[in-house]
């Protein structure tokens, strides 16, 4: 029988940074002005997000119209450097 996989029921804060790439303070400045989803009592000590209430939350983020950063992680290309072999060395004359 094939062993069935499910997205998580609820993620932790440090979770749900990796999930939406957002900090910490971020996520819980926009928890308390209303504009993410708030975390959910799972017990008397413990909170957690709804993992379906965030991946809703995100697809109706509007469309962006601002390119990305520059500093995407997109590997650059290397600068040409000359090794001190290629440099020549003074000759004497």
């Amino acid at each position: 029988m094939a062993e069935l996989t499910l997205p998580p029921i609820c993620v932790e804060l440090e979770q749900l940074e990796k999930l939406t790439t957002l900090s910490a303070t971020t996520i819980q400045n926009m928890v308390a002005r209303n504009e993410f989803p708030p975390p959910r009592e799972l017990s008397a000590r413990r909170v957690g997000w709804l993992y379906r209430e965030i991946a809703e939350w995100a697809e109706n983020r509007p469309v962006s119209n601002i390119p990305p950063p520059p500093n995407t992680g997109a590997k650059k290309p290397r600068a040409a450097t000359a090794s001190p072999a290629s440099q020549g060395s003074p000759t004497a004359s």
